[in-house]
């Protein structure tokens, strides 16, 4: 591993500290709510409520997916803004992180669904070139480390207008550029990637993602989260179908490694991004592990004596590569006790066991109404965490 994916220290969220319990909140986003800056405010508030004084160390976290670089941000980061194309080709102001060497690209800010006009989906047509636009910046201001985020997106189109915006050229059979967009790649006769940027031979890309499906077929990209993004079951049998030539492509102009790619475990991520990312020389890891170790988790829980994670939802998918089960396998590894917030609870305690989390607290215990629960997360996550304080800290 580079230096610049060790771990760099913590933050102590200006806590004085009495006795000897530390706590550590490491918690990604109650997504539409609160981001995970605003979940560790409210839970030290509730904490400081009951234990006043309490040493108390915020680490906001994430898995890849949007929000990455926030949390990026908060752990030391320098924001970076730029100006790039959204997925429709409009012009949205994205941005990456840096720390030394080290920058963390998140895709979802420039290819995201939250980069979509209200209501609007456009699964065959939307674009990852404002992506290609972010790793450039990011190797244009000094990164030697690139972690590239990916999760989040509104597009389905195997990285293509990523590879685009980098210096690649897909072209149909008149010579012309094929149309943006997964739908486009059906019209697809050749690719040239020789015009790539060449720096990123001299770099260290990590394709950090929570999932690892492939770029086709019954697991890939397509039939698993193209209905998400809008796709029709029509739609996701022509995403597949060009998705599948785009490779096919792809491997008349790079050889057999661009159909081993197809196949590799997180190809599929992000509308098949991962697979643009593994044709430039990315190595796959799972997103929270990565930024774990980016933000400086491994020193940060060495202090803590309660771990404090959660997300919005604790469901079947959390266990599977989410934020709240990387923290909390790394913090059962280390002998510390590990506690949950979270906005609803669709796990039996055996489940959470099994992952290594002692208890969980969502917020429908103290609020039924699950709109009054989103309208009013904040307050409610304090009095969550008061009960915490309550439980293990008094």
């Amino acid at each position: 591993m580079r230096r610049g994916l060790r771990a760099r220290g913590w933050q102590v969220a200006d806590a004085a500290g009495r006795g000897t319990e530390r706590v550590l909140i490491a918690a990604d986003k109650f997504k539409g709510s609160l981001t995970a800056v605003q979940v560790a405010e409210r839970v030290t508030a509730g904490l400081r409520r009951v234990v006043p004084g309490l040493d108390v160390a915020a680490l906001p976290v994430a898995d890849g997916g949007d929000g990455t670089v926030d949390a990026a941000v908060a752990a030391g980061f320098e924001r970076h803004e730029i100006k790039v194309a959204g997925p429709l080709g409009q012009e949205v102001t994205a941005a990456f992180a840096l720390r030394g060497d080290t920058a963390v690209v998140e895709m979802a800010e420039a290819s995201g669904l939250q980069r979509l006009p209200q209501g609007v989906f456009a699964p065959l047509t939307s674009s990852t070139y404002g992506s290609g636009e972010l790793l450039r910046a990011a190797l244009d201001a000094g990164a030697r480390t690139i972690v590239f985020g990916v999760g989040g997106s509104a597009t389905t189109d195997g990285g293509a207008g990523m590879l685009t915006a980098l210096g690649a050229r897909f072209l149909d059979k008149d010579g012309e550029p094929v149309a943006p967009g997964g739908g486009g790649l059906a019209e697809l006769a050749s690719a040239d990637l020789s015009g790539l940027d060449p720096r990123f031979a001299d770099v260290e890309l990590v394709l950090a993602s929570d999932v690892d499906n492939p770029l086709t077929g019954p697991k890939g990209a397509p039939a698993v989260y193209g209905p998400q993004k809008g796709a029709s079951p029509d739609d996701v049998e022509t995403l597949d179908a060009a998705l599948a030539h785009y490779a096919r492509v792809l491997e008349d102009a790079v050889g057999g490694k661009a159909a081993a790619y197809a196949a590799s475990p997180g190809a599929g991520a992000a509308g098949g991004i991962g697979y643009g990312a593994l044709l430039i020389g990315a190595r796959f890891r799972a997103g929270i592990e990565v930024m774990l170790d980016v933000l400086g988790f491994a020193p940060a829980l060495e202090r803590a004596t309660l771990v404090i994670t959660g997300e919005g939802s604790l469901d079947e998918q959390t266990l599977h590569g989410k934020a709240p089960a990387g923290v909390a396998a790394a913090a059962r590894a280390a002998g510390k006790e590990v506690v949950a917030v979270c906005g609803r609870l669709a796990l039996p305690p055996e489940a959470l066991g099994k992952a290594g989390i002692r208890r969980a607290y969502p917020l429908t215990e103290v609020e039924p109404d699950v709109a009054k629960c989103i309208a009013d997360a904040g307050p409610i996550l304090e009095r969550v965490a008061e009960q915490i304080a309550r439980d293990f800290l008094t």
